[in-house]
């Protein structure tokens, strides 16, 4: 299947590693051109080097409020176009509402929730007709998980927005849409088992809970994000996906 992303530009944010990254190694598998951003010049710079020459690393932190015009000229200026961008970042502090402080809501909140609105709506207002946003988002937008509080708080807000994005968007021809990874087989992942007594037996107990019976990878999470974002899924807006294995049982 043809998705149509030969010479399309997407700007990726926080894929150094992990999922955007996973993304990123899809859609220049496909033929499209990625601008990846990291919190550090050398991060983003290895990043894109083993990507390959259809990627440029940009050292960026989303709280930043002059990083989406930059990260988007770096696109225009280094691929000569901009077609869409996948909106990530890394995963918010665990912890209880009674552990979290007031600077650990401060920073997620500047990173994930304003940062991402804010690079959305820069997006929104330089892409044209077949343009995309993509969030990566997480399960908890459909049912809070235990000790990601801040998580919990800020996904379902994002996507929130996000549908209400996709609805003014939608007249122009730029579609909006969202992706809700649970157990994938991440660094970020595999850090919040180790945070229990017995990594091992809670990765078995969360096994247990999804029907394919194991943790999904990067690269399955990458396939479906990729697709999302091509020309091939273009009826395709104010979608939340979950990939999950179906872990989310309901409609």
């Amino acid at each position: 299947m043809d998705l149509g992303l030969k010479d399309r530009t997407y700007v990726l944010t926080g894929a150094t590693r992990g999922l955007g990254n996973a993304t990123a190694q899809e859609l220049i598998a496909d033929g499209a051109k990625a601008v990846v951003t990291g919190r550090t010049e050398e991060s983003a710079r290895s990043a894109a080097t083993a990507l390959g020459p259809n990627a440029l690393g940009v050292a960026a932190d989303n709280a930043d409020p002059a990083t989406p015009d930059r990260v988007i000229a770096a696109a225009r200026d280094h691929f000569g176009g901009f077609d869409g961008i996948l909106i990530s970042v890394g995963g918010p502090p665990a912890g209880t509402a009674a552990d979290v402080s007031d600077d650990q809501w401060q920073r997620a909140i500047d990173t994930i929730f304003l940062g991402a609105i804010r690079m959305a709506r820069t997006a929104a207002a330089e892409l044209s007709e077949g343009g995309v946003i993509g969030f990566v988002l997480s399960a908890s937008v459909h049912e809070p998980i235990p000790g990601l509080t801040i998580s919990n708080a800020l996904r379902p807000g994002l996507a929130g927005f996000a549908k209400s994005l996709s609805t003014e968007l939608g007249p122009r021809g730029i579609r909006v849409i969202g992706l809700l990874p649970h157990r994938i087989d991440t660094d970020r992942v595999r850090e919040l088992d180790a945070l229990s007594n017995d990594p091992r037996r809670t990765r078995e107990q969360h096994t247990a809970q999804i029907p394919l019976r194991r943790y999904g990878t990067p690269t399955e999470f990458g396939k479906t994000a990729a697709f999302l974002l091509s020309p091939a899924a273009s009826y395709l807006t104010g979608v939340m996906l979950p990939v999950d294995g179906g872990a989310h049982h309901g409609f």
